[in-house]
């Protein structure tokens, strides 16, 4: 049985634009971008490709869908469609619902919004979902330009038989009529026309956010799959979900591989959540990892190779949580933040880091690993707290190659085959007495 039709609301921007936007279901919530510039939340419900793909997502997290401005229910008598401008449409909807933290979901046209949204307020996405995305505008033949501003109606028709992938032509007709609800022609040619100022190809490298690159092999838009690959290498640590399929909508085609691979890695964040519950009393042992010298090691190296130490680390660690039943929290920009339900658990994944790191011979690296032990606070995917807070410090004060732990880490050890050695009482930058540290013999543990 369908969903009930969502109630439209509105959200208000900072420079006074009304954002028609509404909500479906409950949890996390899960803020999918509008692509400008075609947007209908109202319409797009009566299309039953949208409607099932949107009524699957709500099953698990709470949807958030918008117009953005110029389209569908949203105002239209608009001047400034510029990425900065669409940012503020992303804006007022999660403050009009008071969200914190969520996941962003942005196709096509919206990627570079996004990327630009997650690289300025990396607190709020928690994840960052790219689908069939770019990071800038690309290039237009004069074929695509006549079209555009000499009949909009047949502009709408190409458009929606050309990239849909609908079964039958009369689908097609549907919703070139559908395209042409969402927006006016001359706003449409008004939003085409700032989409090449949507260049964000320079800061991939400042995204930190946990990023997802989904790509369809056989839409009809060349060169869909290197793009998509381009992407991947920019932002650091992003995963490709390479997936068949020729239509732009998610929602058309092979649904539940797109969801399967979103439900994969959002659920590896949910991980963390899962290992507290299961901990006794709470108790959680923590573990830093962090590349020696990143910003030297990027200027001697270059972007590319640097990002390839990088993607070699993150590989390392995440194959070593999978094998000693960590939980990654999340990624620092140079390491990662795990959790584990049990102190010799983290120990052996950190042992197992150590070698991993020391063997691999393509581009030599050095990795501090730092661990600590307590009860952390558990709050939208993430851990916070004393014990968090030492952990990083424990690992900020490791030598490169080193790991180190506090003593309640090697209580809690004891008689588990590890080799320490006391480094003494350390004092540690916002501790203000001493902590006893001891560093892991993982060369003589082999």
């Amino acid at each position: 049985m369908a969903a009930m039709e969502p109630r439209i609301q509105y959200a208000k921007t900072a420079d006074g634009v009304s954002i028609a936007f509404w909500t479906l279901g409950e949890g996390t919530p899960f803020v999918q971008m509008t692509n400008p510039p075609f947007s209908h939340i109202q319409l797009e419900w009566q299309i039953s490709g949208f409607r099932r793909w949107y009524e699957r997502l709500a099953e698990k997290r709470k949807l958030v869908r918008f117009d953005g401005r110029g389209t569908g229910l949203s105002d239209r008598n608009v001047a400034d469609y510029s990425l900065d401008a669409h940012m503020l449409d992303l804006q007022a909807v999660v403050e009009r619902l008071g969200v914190q933290t969520f996941v962003m979901f942005a196709p096509f046209h919206a990627a570079p919004i996004a990327i630009a949204y997650a690289i300025r307020h990396p607190e709020a996405v928690s994840q960052l979902l790219l689908w069939c995305p770019f990071a800038r505008s690309r290039g237009r033949t004069q074929a695509f330009e006549a079209l555009l501003n000499r009949d909009w109606e047949l502009f709408t028709e190409a458009v929606a038989h050309a990239v849909s992938a609908w079964s039958t032509a009369e689908e097609g007709n549907r919703h070139a009529a559908y395209l042409r609800e969402c927006v006016t022609a001359e706003t449409g040619r008004a939003i085409y026309s700032a989409l090449p100022e949507f260049d964000v190809a320079a800061v991939l490298s400042q995204v930190r956010t946990p990023t997802l690159i989904l790509q369809r092999r056989q839409i009809p838009l060349d060169p869909g799959v290197e793009v998509a690959k381009g992407l991947a290498s920019g932002i650091p640590d992003a995963r490709l979900a390479l997936l068949e399929g020729a239509s732009i909508f998610p929602g058309v085609g092979d649904m539940e591989a797109v969801l399967s691979a979103i439900d994969e890695f959002l659920g590896e964040s949910e991980k963390t959540a899962e290992a507290l519950a299961t901990a006794p009393s709470g108790l959680v042992t923590i573990l830093f990892t962090d590349i020696e010298g990143s910003t030297r090691l990027t200027q001697r190296l270059g972007d590319a190779k640097a990002q390839e130490v990088l993607r070699t680390h993150n590989a390392i660690v995440r194959d070593a949580l999978k094998a000693c039943g960590g939980s990654e929290v999340k990624h620092t920009g140079d390491g990662i933040m795990a959790s584990f339900p049990s102190a010799s658990q983290a120990l052996q994944c950190a042992v197992a880091i150590q070698h991993a790191v020391a063997a691999q011979a393509d581009i030599p690296f050095r990795v501090r690993v730092g661990l600590n032990a307590g009860e952390p606070v558990a709050e939208e995917q993430d851990l916070f707290g004393t014990a968090v807070q030492l952990a990083r410090r424990v690992c900020d004060h490791a030598d490169p190659g080193q790991i180190l732990v506090s003593d309640v880490v090697r209580q809690l050890a004891m008689g588990k085959g590890f080799l320490f050695s006391d480094h003494g009482d350390v004092e540690l930058r916002g501790f203000e007495d001493p902590v006893r540290l001891y560093e892991v013999r993982w060369q003589e543990e082999a």
